[in-house]
């Protein structure tokens, strides 16, 4: 049995696995190139029962999207200044 392990991090949100036994090498490549998987940790291959740490040759297969800072996490951006703007507030 084969099977790929995705882990997003999704900063103070916590972190995701995406295990399914059913998706192909080439499955992972294409939702990195589409955007779908974005902020990953690692990618690890399972092969009966030896783990492999494939993140830098998945992604160096992957034809990554040219985004620029604008592509930044705006929604922990903007709890970070609600959390900084509330410590600076006078009682």
């Amino acid at each position: 049995m084969q099977y790929f392990v995705v882990m997003i991090d999704y900063g103070r949100r916590g972190r995701e696995a995406i295990v399914d036994p059913e998706i192909t090498r080439r499955e992972v490549i294409s939702r990195i190139e589409s955007g779908e998987y974005k902020n990953i940790s690692f990618i690890h291959e399972i092969v009966d029962s030896s783990v492999e740490d494939i993140t830098a040759d998945i992604l160096g297969e992957a034809t990554l999207p040219d985004i620029g800072t604008s592509g930044a996490d705006l929604q922990a951006d903007q709890f970070d200044r609600l959390r900084d703007l509330r410590k600076h507030e006078t009682a």
